[in-house]
């Protein structure tokens, strides 16, 4: 027997984190809803409160009753973006997620479009705002910030902090978002074998409130940038990261102490003037050190390298 309408399986699932945002709640539900509707899919709409002071919670009840689409979760404190990310992945039970910020700067409108730029070729879609209305001290940040975390990880897109996304139900189901990191759900979903997309999205000026995001960000988020580069690269292979630099250190200290060891033994130089050679030393010292370091690594992967996942596609049986 089919199940109601109510009661099947979402097309997609919208999950929307928030603090603070109970004069948007109502339109940016109306948007979603309307755009929905309108291109004929099932859908549910997962609201995070992320520890709300003021009257979001209410609002939110509200739209439930309303519209039993509408599910909301919400936080005794303020956990942050990525926790509220978690959780509402965990809840989502969509074909597709698709993540939006719950100020209105995100265009509603733009769901279909990123569900469709999915099809066969992608399996997460980051919007990138192309044209920002923000001011010069979040927009210049944000470019110098999005430029090196392309660099490092070697993802070419755009915009990384993008809070438009749409995904595969598989990918937000075995991503694992914590702390800070949701800002980088595409590097982690690329290094996991997922296959991540771009597509330019439409973004408006903020309509009410104000951001809840300072500069302090964009130190955390190359703080978090590096957390991720290890975790993901060199969590498996630590040897790989610390013996590389030990190894120059290393070889960058013998080739100064055999220099003026030579120099000194032809009498051209004396050792006891000149500091390069404790410079040398402390070089030779600090390789050693790195290359121990990654071999406790090494040692310390293996006992739980039996217990190591892998992402699969597909399976015959």
């Amino acid at each position: 027997m089919a199940r109601p309408a109510s009661q099947q399986t979402p097309y997609v699932s919208i999950v929307v984190p928030l603090l603070n945002e109970e004069e948007s709640l109502r339109e940016l539900y109306e948007k979603i809803a309307g755009t929905l509707r309108g291109a004929r899919k099932t859908y549910e709409i997962i609201f995070v409160d992320d520890g709300s002071t003021d009257g979001s919670y209410a609002v939110l009840q509200e739209l439930h009753k309303r519209d039993a689409s509408v599910k909301a979760v919400r936080f005794r404190r303020n956990f942050g973006k990525s926790a509220a990310l978690s959780v509402g992945f965990q809840e989502a039970v969509g074909k597709f997620v698709v993540t939006m910020d719950a100020d209105l700067q995100d265009d509603p409108a733009e769901i279909p479009g990123l569900i469709d730029a999915i099809g066969d070729r992608f399996d997460l879609i980051s919007g990138w705002k192309k044209k920002r209305f923000d001011p010069l001290s979040k927009t210049i940040p944000s470019r110098f910030f999005n430029f090196v975390t392309a660099m490092m990880t070697g993802i070419p897109i755009h915009d990384f902090n993008c809070g438009l996304k749409a995904y595969r139900r598989e990918v937000v189901k075995e991503v694992n978002v914590y702390g800070e990191l949701h800002r980088y759900i595409p590097a982690l979903a690329h290094w996991a074998g997922y296959r991540v997309g771009e597509k330019v999205v439409q973004h408006h000026p903020r309509k009410y409130g104000h951001t809840k995001f300072g500069l302090s960000r964009f130190f955390k988020g190359f703080l978090d940038l590096m957390t991720v580069l290890f975790t993901t690269r060199y969590i498996r292979r630590p040897l790989h990261l610390f013996g590389g630099w030990g190894i120059v250190s290393f070889l960058a200290g013998v080739a100064i102490d055999g220099y003026l060891s030579i120099e000194w033994i032809l009498g051209r130089t004396s050792l006891s003037n000149r500091p390069l050679f404790l410079v040398g030393f402390l070089l030779i010292i600090i390789g050693i050190q790195f290359i121990s370091i990654g071999l406790l690594g090494e040692m310390i992967t293996r006992q739980d390298r039996g217990e190591q996942t892998y992402s699969v596609r597909d399976k015959l049986s």
